[in-house]
Order: C-alpha cells, then sequence, then structure tokens
C-alpha cells in the first residue's frame, strides 16, 4: 500500500523541534522525502500500522498535527509531478 504522511510540529520550543526531528527521522526510514514536511511511504498494512503507532507516540497532539493518506493504486496513476525533487521509484533500477 502507497501512504502520504503529513505533518506540523509546532517548533516553538526546543521540545518541538526536537519532535520535529524525530518525525522526519522516523519517516525517513519508512519512505522517502517529497517535501519539506512530506513523505511517501510504500508498506504493508502491518508495517503502515508500526509507522503509525511511532510517530503518534512522538507528536504532541495538543500542538501538532499528522495525517495519513492511504492510497489504494499505484502512485504512478495518482501523482502528477512538476518542478525539481524527482521522486525515486524503488521498483525500478536504481543505476542508470
Amino acid at each position: 500500500m502507497w501512504v502520504l504522511v503529513t505533518y506540523d510540529v509546532s517548533t516553538d520550543d526546543a521540545a518541538g523541534r526536537r519532535r520535529l526531528r524525530h518525525v522526519a527521522k522516523v519517516c525517513e526510514s519508512y519512505g522517502q522525502r517529497v517535501q519539506k514536511s512530506v513523505f511517501e511511504c510504500t508498506v504493508t498494512e502491518m508495517v503502515y500500522e508500526k509507522l503509525k503507532g511511532r510517530l503518534l507516540h512522538i507528536v504532541d497532539l495538543k500542538e501538532d498535527s499528522i495525517r495519513f493518506y492511504k492510497i489504494p493504486e499505484e502512485r504512478e496513476r495518482r501523482v502528477e509531478e512538476f518542478g525539481v525533487g524527482h521522486v525515486i521509484d524503488f521498483k525500478g533500477p536504481l543505476v542508470v
């Protein structure tokens, strides 16, 4: 399954800045960054639940927000990309 993870973490204090770094680090271990606070992840249902649990454990729901978009179809059929920062297709050849 393809999941889009988006977040907005309050960075008004040092604790918020730590949460922001921690959220990004966790997301990087499951997918790839496509914008500053947006990650695309290809995961199984079990891995998705683990990812969601880890992130919900980090964020402060009184100050931060996080969204998970579960996209049922292949990414290539749903997303149009323009500009810099194109996404890597991990199913295709990684060396050209």
